[in-house]
């Protein structure tokens, strides 16, 4: 078989829906009204919260614009990599390769952590079957790594029973806060928007979104990826805003707006401010039902993750910055030596983290899951700030799709990173040092990605051009395919 066989992923296997499945699982709208949405009500801007996940999608529908221009020229399974590679150069590119690889990872590790971590609650409060939460985080990603090799368009469809099945609970307890109480307009008065702590309710809102970049990373795997890929973004980051918005619209309401951070402060050491609601709208088997859903929501969340962490090892190990082996598919077209490679480092630092008697949710969770948060953030403004300056350098007339919307939506970025590190205590969840030294993972990457790339240039200049030609390579041949389509 040919290096150019073993390297292809599955070419048309995701149209829009399959891609937004894929995004919104890794969103996870049930643990993000449970986890997120809780936090943000209880340390941000109460109930003024609904307004922070409406403003926070505007500003991410600001940058989707530019975002979507940038997609109509470039297809490629590196993602923001690839885009950074394109505005911003190679080095930077490499660096915002490192950070993403980074984030990422973590990003499985930390669902290790949550999904065992509830799995084990969950199933000895309904079963009786009382297991460690490494047994139950390593049974998870195994199952996640199984399906990971079937192939994406498996993955999609899995993630959409999954995803259809967390929001249409969100929206039946939405439905019967609206017959019930109605929705409360306060929320989105002066005094409730700027109650609390605006900044942070700003800050967990934006971390409710995190995991709508990877529409990028299945552009090689998309029909017609120079329009699927911006139309999936598009729909993605509005599904999102409106599940969580309006969701937490309801949740105040029925806590009552002046009320609702007091209420959300006291359900925050049990985490059930949405379960002990739900018993009192929806009741019953729904009510009941509910704890199960969060936990095929982590799951989804696992898959999601670990797919798109998998395609940007694949990607880097494809342009030779990372072994060439990594960049291997099978026949279902499955990156199954980076998925088995990413599985096993989740695996091998979820082991480390038990042995050394690590609790989950003061630990594992808050330190993966933390710096992978302001690690993807670092990461969009990156490729916010690489679309400007692509089509900027190119003097692209189109001044308003490529310059004035993508830049607002730049500022935005910056101001959430600004925020993340401020408040990184906050994000994490945790205030221990070890974990509040995190974010110098980041200078490392950066630094590494640059030093890496200089190095390269200097004695590797093949690899070193390769981090553009690849890009171009795919360009090129999906520009002929639309040209001859037309």
């Amino acid at each position: 078989m040919s290096d150019t066989v073993n390297t292809t992923l599955r070419k048309n296997a995701l149209g829009v829906g399959a891609i937004v499945f894929l995004v919104l699982a890794a969103v996870a709208p049930l643990t993000g009204m449970v986890v997120v949405a809780s936090l943000a009500i209880a340390l941000g801007n109460g109930g003024g919260t609904p307004f922070a996940f409406l403003a926070v999608a505007t500003v991410l529908l600001l940058f989707a614009i530019g975002y979507g221009k940038m997609s109509s020229e470039l297809v490629n399974a590196g993602g923001f990599y690839a885009f950074v590679v394109k505005g911003l150069g190679r080095p930077a590119g490499l660096a915002a390769g490192f950070i993403a690889m980074l984030g990422y990872n973590f990003f499985v590790v930390g669902t290790i952590g949550t999904s065992g971590f509830f799995m084990s609650i969950v199933i000895a409060d309904k079963t009786g079957l009382d297991m460690p939460w490494l047994f139950w985080g390593l049974a998870s990603i195994a199952v996640c790594y199984l399906m990971a090799l079937r192939g994406v368009d498996f993955s999609s469809k899995i993630l959409g029973v999954s995803l259809i099945l967390e929001t249409s609970i969100l929206i039946v307890f939405d439905i019967a806060v609206l017959f019930k109480d109605g929705y409360s307009l306060s929320a989105f008065s002066f005094d409730s928007i700027t109650s609390g702590s605006l900044s942070i309710g700003l800050l967990l809102a934006a971390t409710g979104f995190l995991g709508f970049e990877a529409t990028s990373l299945f552009s090689e795997e998309a029909k017609n990826p120079l329009t699927t890929v911006p139309r999936a973004t598009y729909v993605a980051i509005t599904l999102i805003g409106v599940i969580l918005g309006v969701t937490t619209w309801a949740v105040v309401s029925a806590t009552g707006v002046a009320r609702a951070q007091d209420t959300a402060l006291a359900h925050l050491e049990t985490g059930d401010l949405v379960f002990s609601l739900a018993d009192n709208y929806i009741g019953g088997f729904l009510s009941d039902l509910m704890p199960w859903l969060l936990l095929v929501s982590l799951f989804a969340a696992m898959l999601a993750f670990h797919n798109s962490a998998s395609r940007y090892v694949f990607s880097l190990g494809r342009a030779r910055i990372l072994p060439s082996i990594l960049s291997k598919t099978g026949p279902s077209g499955a990156p199954y030596v980076a998925s088995t490679v990413q599985a096993g480092f989740a695996v091998t630092v979820a082991i480390v983290f038990a042995l050394a008697g690590a609790d989950p949710i003061l630990t594992v969770v808050p330190s993966m899951l933390g710096f992978g948060t302001l690690a993807i953030l670092v990461l969009q403004a990156l490729a916010a700030l690489s679309i400007v300056v692509h089509f900027r350098r190119k003097n692209d007339p189109r001044l308003g799709t490529t310059l004035i919307a993508p830049g607002l939506g730049f500022l935005g970025l910056c101001f959430a990173v600004a925020l993340a590190f401020k408040h990184f205590d906050i994000v994490a969840g945790s205030d221990a040092r070890a974990v509040n030294l995190l974010p110098w993972l980041l200078v490392v990457g950066l630094v590494g990605g640059i030093g890496y790339a200089l190095y390269l240039r200097s004695n590797r200049p093949v690899v070193y051009d390769a981090l553009s030609t690849d890009l171009e390579r795919f360009d090129e041949a999906l520009h002929n395919t639309a040209a001859v389509g037309r």
